[in-house]
């Protein structure tokens, strides 16, 4: 027999889709456990929403480097690197310090978030095809976390600490699916990519990105984290509440893989924007609204619709509005650092003004109105243009010079 031979395009697919799959159990695995940990270690919500908030902030001071980090080791490494303190963060929550461990998650999440699109940009060129796979795979591992948390820790009996620490598995299938290309490293270090001398941080169009970016997270992990409080509150019972977090995550999944090939085809993106900041507000009021079972149902799936829509949407930006491989990375540390800031102020405030009004009605108001200024954001990041125009100009005069 004759082996069988795997393009290298196809192995890197694959690898990418494993290394999705790792970018958000570890955090959406949390919120249907918040009430058992509460119970366990005696801590308020205001400190419980911490359990997502410190893996934002993580985010949010890593992302920044995460491109240097690259420039020095080479994307396959560094995200090498950060599936392995990933796994370390999992395996510290679970067994010696909860806190610390979730820091060391978000981090090594931060890494491989930050590095994605500016590979795809890189390795595939065009951006929406891909983008929509991999964060598809991102949404339908984000999702089965929450629905699967409570019964592994009650019905099998291993507790929530050790529900928060199966995802280890996860973990060790990217590495060893990964492993191969760290072959690339070397051939795309060496590579030599143009730049505008210019500052992303000056670009308004940048500042529309990240702001896009940073407040459908601080929504979405508002949600993730509270959620099934909410539900439990308006009289589900809190397996059901954690089903309902799997609900909207799978809500979101069409949306994850269409949004960015839709996007991608279109002239400018603004009508995306305005769909999800529609869908979204129309949730949250079935929410508010607290009519019915059915109605409540209803608004999860537009909210999972919308938010599905929402993270596949910036990672698709990011790619669209940057000219190269280098400034997509640069683009995607900007969007992630400032933005992951702002989102990381989302499931603590919730927590927090629910411990003081000891009702879920202003912090829903307050995400309707954090939807609406993410849509405004969005409506500008649509924009036709790359963040930076002079690079626009370079890669017409010169494109053989940009990867």
């Amino acid at each position: 027999m004759f082996p069988v031979k795997i393009n290298k395009n196809t192995v890197l697919i694959l690898g990418i889709i494993f290394v999705a799959f790792n970018l958000r159990p570890g955090i959406t695995a949390v919120g249907p456990l918040i009430s058992s940990i509460r119970y366990d270690i005696g801590i308020s919500n205001g400190l419980a929403g911490l359990l997502t908030t410190l893996p934002l902030l993580a985010f949010a001071l890593l992302s920044p480097f995460a491109p240097r980090i690259a420039q020095r080791f080479g994307n396959e490494m560094s995200i090498l690197g950060g599936l392995v303190v990933l796994g370390a963060g999992i395996i510290i929550r679970s067994t010696i310090s909860l806190f610390l461990g979730t820091a060391l998650v978000g981090m090594g999440i931060a890494v491989c978030n930050v590095l994605l699109p500016g590979i795809v940009k890189e390795r595939f060129g065009k951006v929406g095809l891909l983008t929509g796979v991999y964060t598809f795979s991102m949404g339908l591992w984000a999702g089965l976390a929450p629905g699967l948390s409570v019964p592994l820790a009650e019905k099998w009996e291993i507790g929530w600490s050790w529900s928060l620490g199966v995802w280890i598995i996860l973990v060790v299938m990217a590495v060893l699916i990964w492993l191969p290309q760290l072959k690339a490293t070397k051939e795309n270090t060496d590579r030599q990519i143009v730049s505008s001398n210019s500052s992303l941080w000056q670009s308004g169009i940048a500042w529309q990105v990240t702001l896009f970016m940073g407040l459908q997270s601080l929504v979405y992990f508002s949600f993730i984290t509270w959620l099934p409080e909410i539900l439990n509150d308006r009289g589900f019972n809190i397996e059901t509440a954690g089903w309902m977090v799997t609900l909207l995550q799978f809500s979101g999944l069409p949306a994850n893989f269409i949004i960015p090939v839709l996007a991608d085809r279109l002239p400018n993106q603004k009508a995306i924007a305005v769909g999800i900041g529609v869908f979204c507000t129309a949730g949250i009021t079935g929410l508010l609204l607290n009519i019915n079972s059915f109605i409540i149902i209803v608004g999860i799936i537009l909210i999972g619709i919308a938010l599905g829509a929402a993270i596949s949407h910036s990672l698709t930006l990011i790619g669209l509005r940057a000219a190269n491989a280098k400034q997509a990375a640069e683009l995607s540390g900007m969007a992630q650092s400032a933005g992951y800031l702002l989102a990381a102020l989302g499931p603590f405030l919730i927590g927090y003004i629910y411990d003081f009004f000891h009702n879920w009605t202003l912090p829903l108001i307050l995400l309707v109105l954090a939807t609406i200024v993410f849509t405004l954001a969005g409506v500008g990041a649509g924009r036709n243009q790359y963040v930076l125009e002079k690079v626009f100009i370079d890669r017409k005069k010169s494109p053989s010079t940009i990867v």
